[in-house]
């Protein structure tokens, strides 16, 4: 058998948007407000939902916890890459790229399992409205959004533990702006 050399890779290089510095005013400005858009929109939804006695239903009850996935999955990549703009440090250590993956992965898969459940809230709407009251109470509701995590966080952490077992060795430099899976 032969033996390999196995060289713990400390860090990753994010290329980003642009080598141009005269751009990265412009690109950080472009971001946060994206960013903060995003947030502050998600944020009234959740809002809205919460504070309106009306709106406590299924639908809104989905549609909240997606506004959080929303939050969530913007704040993964969007502050690391706006820290990497304003620092001009395009550096990622191995730990935080798997992080950074573990949770990109975790985001989009709960962000497909809850507009799934969404979706067949709206058949049941549809299709059965005498009885979607009795078939979509309360429980099921939170029953579903609990599968939708434990699914996303069994996938998400496979996902991870089979990064962990690649070996990194010649080229660390990734051509986006977050680590990514290929």
């Amino acid at each position: 058998m032969e033996s390999k050399n196995y060289t713990q890779t400390a860090e990753f290089v994010l290329l980003g948007f642009s080598e141009d510095p005269e751009l990265h005013p412009l690109l950080f400005g472009f971001f946060l407000s994206m960013y903060l858009a995003t947030v502050l929109g998600n944020l009234l939804i959740i809002l809205a939902t919460v504070s309106d006695s009306r709106l406590h239903t299924p639908m809104y009850f989905f549609l909240s916890n997606l506004s959080f996935v929303d939050i969530s999955f913007t704040s993964t990549t969007v502050p690391k890459m706006l820290v990497n703009i304003q620092t001009q440090s395009k550096v990622i250590t191995y730990e935080g790229c798997i992080t950074q993956v573990y949770f990109f992965v975790l985001l989009v898969m709960l962000d497909i399992f809850l507009l799934t459940v969404m979706s067949y809230d709206h058949y049941v709407a549809i299709c059965h409205p005498l009885h979607y009251t009795a078939i979509m109470n309360s429980q099921l509701c939170v029953l579903l959004v609990l599968a939708c995590w434990m699914l996303s966080v069994l996938n998400a952490l496979l996902h991870s533990l089979m990064v962990l077992r690649l070996s990194f060795c010649s080229d660390l430099e990734i051509p986006h702006f977050f680590c990514e899976l290929k």
